[in-house]
């Protein structure tokens, strides 16, 4: 079959087969398709939409793009969690460490962020020497000898996802829900994730202006997780208005540490509380929600999730200085009060 002639069917709003969408994902992967056709192709998907049962198809046509990985003989219950993003959002730098050290294993694979939206990884990496690149035997070791691994979407799992993510980025089809839907879920999958907590942001300040769109995104995503025989559960959050206080990389991580200790603000602390609890129920460490709450907000005010944080820190190369030591991190050159009108 010829691309050409894919690209075309969707154009006219028709619906791919199973083996059209395979095609031409095989095809980008091995750089057969060039670059203007993926485009066209993917201006089409925005443009015309999908049907769940081709979303699915393009979320497991990107997983078997390239290798998977087994978490099974490291952790019994493979729990991921993925935010949609939005301006402030650094949910996962306070939900990761409480989780895991309520004593469930989380291998997260984040994103750097598309457009506006900073990803988690680039916060990260305000700390000098935090390695973001891990291989996958790194990986493996990591989470199985602390319990917690941050990295990026290595070139071996779902690499046609990071070819398409990268394209998004600068044809203006970042706003596909297809797009946005497979590309989240092929990278879980493909990372091994059994059970995963979607956290949708709706408001101006994220992808998904409008309260319908964002339900609509995690419906799609709950039922991709159905499909492909895992369990999800989504959460709606308000981003009307930044999470927390603090924008900004190194800012947003020193709003993390302060949550970590058991400050911040308190609608960022909240937040990051319901998503841990959902966390810790997917992966039976807690029987509901309440339970799980409390367990995280204990690993908080006891100091054992800021301890889990250092961990993550020092693991993969981070100059744990910087967070001991907040003050240390990154600042901008000018900084000036703007009082409100």
């Amino acid at each position: 079959m010829r691309i050409v002639d894919i690209i075309i069917k969707k154009r006219d709003k028709g619906e791919l087969t199973t083996e059209e969408i395979q095609h031409f994902i095989s095809a980008y992967t091995r750089d057969e398709v060039k670059d203007y056709q993926a485009s066209a192709w993917a201006m089409a998907v925005l443009l015309n939409g999908m049907t769940t049962r081709e979303t699915t198809d393009l979320t497991l046509a990107m997983v078997n793009s390239g290798d998977k990985l087994d978490l099974s003989g490291v952790v019994e219950i493979a729990v991921d969690k993925h935010s949609s993003g939005g301006v402030g959002d650094k949910t996962s730098l306070v939900v990761l460490p409480a989780v895991a050290a309520c004593g469930l294993p989380i291998g997260k694979m984040s994103w750097r962020g598309l457009v506006f939206s900073g990803g988690t990884l680039v916060k990260m990496e305000s700390i000098p020497g935090f390695r973001a690149d891990l291989s996958t035997q790194e990986f493996l070791e990591q989470l199985r000898d602390v319990g917690m691994v941050l990295t990026g979407q290595t070139g071996d799992l779902a690499p046609a996802d990071g070819k398409l993510y990268a394209l998004r980025d600068v044809t203006g089809t970042v706003p596909s829900l297809p797009l946005i839907a497979s590309s989240i879920m092929s990278k879980k999958i493909a990372a091994g994730a059994q059970r995963i907590v979607l956290d949708v942001k709706t408001g101006v300040g994220t992808f998904m202006h409008t309260l319908e769109e964002a339900r609509t995104l995690a419906e799609t995503m709950v039922g991709i997780a159905r499909n492909t025989g895992r369990r999800a559960c989504a959460l709606l959050a308000d981003m009307n208005q930044p999470l927390g206080c603090a924008v900004g990389n190194a800012l947003e991580v020193r709003e993390a540490i302060d949550t970590l200790h058991d400050k911040g603000p308190e609608d960022f602390r909240e937040h990051a509380l319901e998503v841990a609890a959902h966390m810790l129920v997917l992966g039976e460490k807690a029987n509901s929600e309440e339970e799980g709450r409390e367990m995280a907000k204990e690993a908080i005010e006891n100091g054992s999730a800021w301890e889990k944080f250092r961990q993550l820190v020092i693991a993969q190369g981070g100059d744990v200085s910087y967070v001991d030591e907040p003050e240390k991190l990154p600042k901008a050159r000018i900084i000036e009060t703007v009082p409100a009108p």
